[in-house]
């Protein structure tokens, strides 16, 4: 025998030598729920140990987390009912609770990466992505306002615009538009391999975003499909993602890997809150060790091809790497 593999396996020293895959603070982006109010922390029920927060204590987290070295925040706001509509109004308002949210996070904390979301879910009636005619969630008119959305949110300060709403077009009507307002430099993270998954439940909670009826199948991807996610992708590189993502993560790490492979920028993913809640409520069961499950999990979207990784675990994980 010439070969012998257990050779690179028996110490740790010699696994950290050769290991092929490293996690760093620099992988991950922190998903931020922000709340309006003072002082209000509030664990969400289906999320344990992840809250949702008023403006004032997500400061204070974002402070805490560049002590981290965590250096990326995605920014998701929980509007108030009076103030949805069927257009998404106060997603463009100046002074809205995200754009106040970009303001003070980049006075309190310069440096930090800001990210926003870009869909009219949290904004809608009907809680969907999207204008809704005649029971239709229509393209065309709700990537105009997805364009202004994006627009608003530069001008408030963010550094990357995440449009999550899976439309057709909007990467390169986001694009024009940010370049004919003088925001050259504001990125564009790509939700571009977004499936109509049943692993958002938690993070509908979050957000109370759920929608008034059917589902999001008319414009998130079929979980069946493979070819129609590098198709998205192709697409979105195309039109000026500077950043692409898949979503979810655990499920769909042959498309992360396929992503990967397809793309020349970036390739993120979202570990989304079910994945979380799974793991969660496994642990507390005892019937997994959530710390090594943390670990694992991880580090599988990251060996699948992940440059980026969107999870509410990435505190947890840079405790336990440092």
């Amino acid at each position: 025998m010439i070969h012998r593999n257990r050779i690179l396996r028996q110490s740790p020293a010699i696994r950290a030598m050769v290991a092929e895959t490293h996690l760093t603070p620099n992988d991950f982006i922190v998903p931020l729920f922000i709340n309006e109010g003072k002082n209000y922390k509030e664990e969400i029920s289906s999320m344990p140990n992840y809250s949702r927060m008023s403006l004032d204590e997500t400061v204070k987290e974002v402070k805490a987390l560049w002590n981290m070295d965590l250096k990326s925040v995605l920014l998701f706001v929980k509007c108030n009912d009076n103030l949805k509509d069927n257009i998404g109004k106060e997603a463009l308002n100046a002074d809205g609770l995200m754009q106040r949210s970009i303001k003070e996070i980049k006075n309190a904390c310069p440096e930090m990466l800001v990210m926003t979301d870009i869909a009219l879910d949290p904004f809608s009636i009907y809680g969907h992505d999207g204008i809704v005619e005649n029971n239709e969630i229509v393209n065309d008119a709700t990537v105009d306002v997805l364009a202004q959305m994006s627009v608003s949110h530069a001008a408030a300060g963010a550094d990357f615009v995440a449009p999550s709403d899976m439309m057709d077009g909007r990467i390169l009507a986001i694009r024009k538009a940010l370049e004919q307002n003088n925001f050259s430099k504001t990125g564009i993270m790509a939700y571009s391999a977004k499936y109509a998954s049943c692993f958002y439940g938690p993070f509908r909670d979050a957000l109370d975003s759920a929608p008034g009826f059917g589902d999001k199948k008319s414009y998130q991807m079929n979980p069946a499909n493979r070819i129609e996610a590098i198709k998205e992708v192709l697409q979105d590189e195309a039109e000026g993602a500077d950043i692409v993502m898949v979503k979810p993560a655990l499920s769909y790490l042959d498309i992360i890997r396929e992503a990967k492979n397809a793309v020349k920028i970036p390739v993120s993913a979202y570990h989304v809150s079910g994945e979380y809640a799974m793991i969660k409520a496994a642990a507390q069961r005892g019937w997994l060790n959530e710390e090594q499950t943390i670990l694992e999990t991880t580090l599988s979207i990251k060996r699948a091809g992940a440059d980026l990784i969107a999870s509410y675990f990435a505190k947890d994980v840079v405790k336990l790497i440092s």
